[in-house]
């Protein structure tokens, strides 16, 4: 305590009128948060007692807006479970990211009639260019370095996709791809790892992607989910030569559009008997046995589910206990479905840089919640033998 008051005493004497006040909301909440770690673990910082039920492990950084300014926060780490403090507000950036492509489509006169209400509602409508701009050029920086940060360790399960959402180019209103990636760590951990605005999903652009992801650090993948686009396929094959898993729930959509509307419900019930199989093996054989039947009444569903097979049921290679996450796109589907919910507000962009600032600012506020939740995405049991790095192994259970 006696430290605590000659910091304090310290910010006092040393800071001016204008600091003050952010300094002394910035150590107050360091104060605050070191507090709650101390009842966390139940002892003090080095202090050995038998009291003590978890460890520190680090910090990481994060901004924190408030109305004295920015005020930057050294957030601490638990070695066992995840800590978030209370005072935060784990959705002021997305939410002031909206504001600005909203405040940006109205004062370049580009906006539609809804955004116009929105301006109205909002009180926005005497904002000015230069008040927009330097509110866009916050954002983007803390985008960008999320964006761009070095990918550490191995990721063995990674999931690409992209939604489309309108912009205007040159006059035009045009549709443009947003590529995203998420991965789980050998960690157990799961986050986004990059975002990409492209004219479409062509293997070019795929593989740029994919590469950009291996320059910051992207290695140790071996499964890679995504539906059934040829760019991708052909970019994963030559960038990262990993296993690829063709989305379950795009392919069955697919085939039992061949079915019949008098023929879907059985034709997916016998598609699901090779998935409920326990081994790569027994789900070959049965997938097969099944395409056999149908091939006399469906030939063209027959042939589909032989040309699928390895792509499908290629996740069945890996530990049982990831497969119901593994087999389909759904984990970035959902995000997806929230990128669409936000984004619709807007309906038009005015530019690419504005989606680039608002879906990127969603992305890194469900990045920091993933990261202070409770339990890990996979166990670290069952995943950790995934690395190809041999420190992180877990030893052999003596027998």
């Amino acid at each position: 305590m006696t430290d605590d008051m000659m910091t304090l005493r310290t910010l006092l004497e040393k800071s001016s009128d204008s600091d003050l006040l952010r300094e002394m909301i910035g150590f107050t909440a360091q104060r605050l948060m070191a507090l709650e770690i101390e009842n966390l673990t139940g002892a003090a910082p080095g202090e050995r007692v038998p009291s003590r039920i978890n460890q520190r492990n680090g910090y990481r950084d994060r901004v924190w807006e408030t109305r004295a300014g920015t005020v930057e926060l050294h957030i601490p780490k638990l070695r066992k479970g995840s800590y978030f403090p209370g005072f935060l507000e784990p959705r002021r950036m997305a939410e002031k990211a909206l504001t600005a492509v909203i405040q940006e489509a109205y004062v370049q006169g580009i906006s539609t009639r809804s955004v116009d209400d929105l301006v109205k509602a909002m009180g926005m409508s005497g904002i000015s260019k230069s008040q927009v701009s330097r509110l866009c050029e916050e954002i983007d920086g803390k985008v960008k370095a999320f964006l761009e940060r070095p990918i550490e360790g191995d990721w063995p399960y990674l999931w690409i996709d992209a939604t489309y959402l309108k912009v205007r180019r040159g006059g035009r209103i045009v549709s443009v791809a947003v590529i995203i990636a998420v991965a789980v760590n050998t960690d157990g951990r799961r986050e986004v790892l990059g975002m990409e605005i492209g004219t479409s999903e062509a293997e070019p652009i795929w593989t740029e992607f994919l590469r950009k992801l291996t320059r910051r650090g992207l290695r140790g993948v071996k499964l890679v989910i995504s539906d059934a686009h040829e760019g991708i396929k052909a970019a994963v094959a030559k960038v990262l030569c990993a296993t690829w898993q063709r989305c379950r729930v795009h392919f069955m959509r697919n085939v039992l559009a061949h079915a019949g509307k008098s023929g879907r419900r059985v034709v997916s019930a016998f598609i699901a008997t090779a998935f409920a199989q326990e081994t790569p093996e027994a789900a070959s054989t049965q997938w097969r046995a099944v395409a056999d039947q149908i091939r006399p009444t469906v030939p063209k569903l027959a042939a589909i589910m032989d040309d699928a097979e390895p792509d499908v049921l290629a996740y069945m290679t890996f530990p049982k206990e990831h497969r119901a996450k593994l087999h389909s796109t759904n984990p970035i589907e959902r995000l997806n479905g929230e990128i669409k919910r936000r984004t619709d507000v807007v309906g038009i962009f005015p530019n690419e840089a504005a989606v680039a600032r608002l879906v990127g600012a969603l992305l890194l506020e469900q990045n920091d919640e993933w990261a202070v939740q409770r339990g890990r995405y996979m166990t670290l049991g069952t995943i950790a033998p995934l690395s190809n790095d041999p420190v992180v192994r877990l030893p052999a259970v003596a027998a």
